[in-house]
Formats: C-alpha cells, sequence, structure tokens
C-alpha cells in the first residue's frame, strides 16, 4: 500500500514538473536512498541527479520531521511490552573483533558475486544483506562496530551521494526542489495514515506502529523505536521486510513497467 501511494505521488509530481513518469517513480519510492540510486544508474532513460535530489529530500525530510512527530503526545506510551530487552540480549557479543570482521567481509564479498551470478537486482547491496543476516539468524554474530569506523563509512557514502547530485544538469531547479518537499511530506502524513489502520486492527502502540510504516532507513527507525521504547523486534521487522520487498518485488516490476511504456510510445510513433 505505501509503494503503492507513492507510486500516485509520483504521478502528480510527474505532471506537475514536466520530469518524466519513470525518474520520478523512482525517486519516490520509499526504499534505501543507496538502493534506489544503484538502480537508477542500472536503467536506462533515468535521471540519476533528479532521482538524488528527490531520495535526499524524503531522506530530509524523515530525519527532520519523523523525531518530531513520534516525540509528540500522541505516539507516547508506556515501555512495557516492548522488543528492545529481548534484541539487546540476542544480538550480544563478546568475542574478538578483528577475526570475526574479516570473516564478515569474506562472507560479504562472496555472496555479492554470488548474487551476481544468480541476478539478483543490486547483487553487490543485496547479497552482502543476505549473507549476513542468514549468518546472523544462525546464531554466528558479528561485533558492534567502533563509531569511528560507522562515520568513515556514513561519510564514504555521502560523499559517493553528493557526487551524484549535478545542480547544473537539474532543470527548474526551484520547481522540482519544492515539489520533492510536499510529496516527501505527503509520504509522511501518508504512513501514519496507514500506521493508524495498524492500530486499529492489531492494537498496537501508535508509535510502534508508525516506526514500523514510516518511509525511512531501518537503522534511523531502530534508533527512534530504541529512543522512545517501541517494540524494536516489530520496528525492525516490517523496516527489513519492506527492505526485501523493494529490494525483490520493485526492480523487477519497475523494469516491466518500463518496458511496457516504452513499447507504447514505439507504436505510437
Amino acid at each position: 500500500l505505501l509503494v503503492t501511494f507513492c507510486a500516485g505521488i509520483a504521478f502528480v509530481v510527474s505532471k506537475l514538473s514536466g520530469v518524466d513518469y519513470p525518474t520520478v517513480l523512482t525517486g519516490s519510492i520509499p526504499g534505501g536512498l543507496s538502493q534506489m540510486i544503484i538502480f537508477a544508474e542500472e536503467v536506462k532513460g533515468i535521471d540519476i541527479t533528479t532521482v538524488t535530489f528527490l531520495q535526499v529530500a524524503r531522506l530530509l525530510m524523515i530525519i527532520f520531521f519523523v523525531p518530531f512527530l513520534i516525540l509528540g503526545s500522541y505516539f507516547k506510551h508506556s515501555p512495557a511490552h516492548t522488543g528492545v530487552e529481548f534484541v539487546e540480549k540476542g544480538m550480544t557479543f563478546n568475542g574478538p573483533i578483528f577475526p570475526t570482521v574479516i570473516m564478515f567481509a569474506v562472507l560479504c564479498i562472496v555472496c555479492a558475486f554470488l548474487a551476481k551470478r544468480l541476478k539478483f537486482p543490486t547483487p553487490f547491496l543485496l547479497g552482502p544483506i543476505l549473507g549476513t543476516a542468514i549468518a546472523t539468524i544462525s546464531g554466528f554474530h558479528g561485533p558492534s562496530l567502533s563509531p569511528a569506523v560507522l562515520d568513515v563509512s556514513q561519510f564514504l557514502i555521502g560523499g559517493y551521494i553528493g557526487l551524484l547530485l549535478k545542480p547544473e544538469k537539474l532543470q527548474h531547479k526551484a520547481k522540482i526542489i519544492s515539489l520533492a518537499l510536499v510529496s516527501g511530506m505527503v509520504m509522511i502524513l501518508g504512513s501514519i495514515g496507514l500506521s493508524m489502520l495498524l492500530v486499529s486492527f492489531y492494537h498496537i502502540a501508535p508509535s510502534t506502529s508508525f516506526l514500523s510504516l514510516a518511509p525511512g532507513g531501518m537503522d534511523q527507525m531502530g534508533i527512534l523505536a530504541h529512543e522512545v521504547h517501541a517494540d524494536l523486534s516489530m520496528v525492525t521487522g516490517y523496516q527489513l521486510f519492506r527492505l526485501f520487498f523493494i529490494y525483490f518485488a520493485v526492480p523487477p516490476l519497475l523494469r516491466l513497467f518500463f518496458k511496457i511504456g516504452d513499447r507504447g510510445k514505439t507504436k505510437s510513433v
């Protein structure tokens, strides 16, 4: 429902901005920022600069607005019946760091090339995710990375994404940026509406429901869930399922949609 809702927003933004629908649709899918950019690089005819602007605008909207919303009076609840303690106890690791890190690095490389051979979408991202997830489920937990390593990795990812932003290639800058911010806000409001449905069906805490359906990254939503004592296992479960759904289902569907659109244009010509 969230992906379909975002597809509708993309259609409206495409009509108002004049940018082709495939580009706006790719930029509006609430998947991982890096994953959607990698997908845009793989598909011909998609404006990577516009996709990056749309995805970054959505991410900034979520980073700035979701914490204020989740810490508001409506989403406050008792910390009882959460999965925080269960997850924290299950993910404890006290072994040596460096041999384990090397083992996970080898596992990620092997899974990446295996995913490429199996023709997975974005194999160098999806392969390591599946490999480490399977290893963790099997009981082989990795060490917690130091803040310095996480800072460097985020710095490199941010630098790579920043280099993709080429403002000189972005037509109608003010119009597209304004529409991107408005569509991000509408997307957040839509996720709030869906979270209310989840609350009415399953009677879970509003904060847990909203963070489970918020169109942000699993890491950011997990941090917020821990901060407000939401059900961390449910939040990460929903976010991880949406992540895998977008990785496996959305790229093939988008490619099929784009092929049908190209055939329609060819016949009309």
